[in-house]
C-alpha cells in the first residue's frame, strides 16, 4: 500500500510540475490561432470578367494576409498609422515582448483623442493590450502583425507591405462604418 501512496504522490508531482510548461504551450498555440484568424479576416480575392459590344473588361484583386512572427518582439517597435485615416499609434517593445505605447484614433471628423496602451504583451505575431483613454475609459485592444500582399492579376508579383491589423468595435469615419483596420509601419 505504501509504494501505491508513494507512485500517486511521484505522478502528481510530476503532472504538477508540468503543468507551467503545458500552460505555456497552449497559450502559445491559442495566440498563433487567434493570429491566424485575424490575418484571416484581411485576405481576400475578387475576379470578374465582364464583356459588352464585344470588348472585354476584366478586374482581378488578390489580397492575402499572414501573420508575421519577429524572432526578437523589440523589432515591432515603431509608429504604426492607417494610411488616409486619423488612426495610429507608437510601440516601444522590450525583448520579453512587453510594451509600452500611445496612440490616437478619431473622435468626430474634426476630434482626435488620444489613448494610453496598458498591460501589453506580444506572444507570437499577437498583441494584447488595454486602450486607456484621457478621460478614464478603457477598452480591450488585440490585433495581429501580419505581411499583407496585394495582387492587381493573377501574373502579378504582388506588393507586401508589413504592419498591424485589428478587429474592433465599429466606427464610423466620413459616413463610413468599418470594424478592421490595417495599420502600416512607417519607422
Amino acid at each position: 500500500m505504501r509504494s501505491v501512496r508513494m507512485y500517486c504522490t511521484s505522478v502528481s508531482l510530476a503532472i504538477v510540475s508540468a503543468l507551467p510548461a503545458i500552460a505555456q504551450q497552449t497559450s502559445a498555440a491559442s495566440a498563433q490561432a487567434r493570429s491566424n484568424v485575424i490575418a484571416a479576416s484581411f485576405s481576400k480575392s475578387k475576379s470578374m470578367s465582364k464583356e459588352k459590344f464585344g470588348i472585354r473588361k476584366e478586374k482581378y484583386l488578390k489580397v492575402q494576409s499572414e501573420p508575421a512572427v519577429r524572432p526578437n518582439p523589440a523589432d515591432y517597435s515603431g509608429t504604426y498609422a492607417v494610411p488616409d485615416m486619423d488612426f495610429g499609434f507608437q510601440l516601444q517593445v522590450n525583448h520579453d515582448g512587453s510594451f509600452d505605447g500611445t496612440g490616437f484614433e478619431p473622435l468626430s471628423d474634426n476630434v482626435r483623442r488620444t489613448f494610453v496602451l496598458k498591460n501589453g504583451r506580444i506572444q507570437g505575431a499577437l498583441l494584447t493590450a488595454t486602450k486607456v483613454y484621457a478621460s478614464g475609459e478603457s477598452e480591450e485592444f488585440e490585433g495581429a502583425f501580419m505581411n499583407r500582399s496585394t495582387y492587381q492579376s493573377p501574373t502579378d508579383k504582388g506588393v507586401t507591405v508589413f504592419g498591424f491589423g485589428t478587429l474592433g468595435r465599429p466606427v464610423s469615419v466620413s459616413g463610413l462604418t468599418i470594424n478592421k483596420f490595417f495599420f502600416e509601419k512607417m519607422s
